[in-house]
């Protein structure tokens, strides 16, 4: 059976057993989140089923967005357009950047990358397109800590987000769902709090 059979199989066993039935709740409910927050986070598959419940996050809460590494790219890239969304179609009022212990992005650089790429086949002169780009970013991340800290910052002193939205860190332990602070939106961080 392919995955997306599986997928496919799994969803009709999901759909049959009804308990999942959200269409009087979705009926009056809105697409805005309820607790007026956004949580950028890392894609790692631990945090499925964690990360939510560790924040006390229900359905219909938070808007959600995941990125390799919660690592930003820069001062207009999706996660920031996301959020901008977020903030002002969405009313979100606070972002919560979350990392995590034991990230894999902060061993992986642009030479692991390109390696990889080459072993899939892409051609050099595409390895050689991007290389600039993926020396910038995967070689930059080595602390998933210093990670977090860095894109509270910049999202902080994003000219596109308003500086009445409360950012904060976190990260989480992907086996425990333990959160720490590592900074709040006033500034302290988890040195000097």
């Amino acid at each position: 059976m392919s995955r997306l059979e599986e997928i496919l199989t799994a969803n009709k066993e999901f759909v049959a057993h009804g308990k999942h039935d959200y269409t009087a709740e979705d009926i009056a409910a809105s697409k805005l989140p309820k607790k007026k927050i956004a949580i950028f986070t890392c894609m790692d598959t631990r945090l499925t089923e964690i990360l939510e419940p560790a924040m006390g996050i229900q359905r219909g809460d938070a808007k959600i967005i995941r990125t390799v590494g919660n690592y930003l790219t820069g001062e207009f890239d999706a996660v920031i357009r996301s959020l901008m969304v977020a903030i002002y179609e969405l009313g979100v009022e606070e972002i919560f950047v979350v990392g995590h212990y034991e990230c894999g992005m902060a061993k992986t650089t642009a030479d692991s990358l390109a390696a990889a790429m080459r072993a899939h086949d892409v051609t050099e002169e595409d390895i050689a397109k991007v290389h600039g780009e993926l020396e910038t970013w995967a070689d930059a991340f080595r602390d998933p800590v210093e990670n977090v800290k860095d894109a509270v910052h910049k999202i902080a002193v994003n000219p596109y987000i308003p500086k009445n939205v409360k950012v904060h860190g976190l990260m989480i332990h992907p086996r425990t769902g333990k959160l720490d602070v590592i900074q709040t939106a006033d500034g302290h961080t988890a040195e000097t709090k």
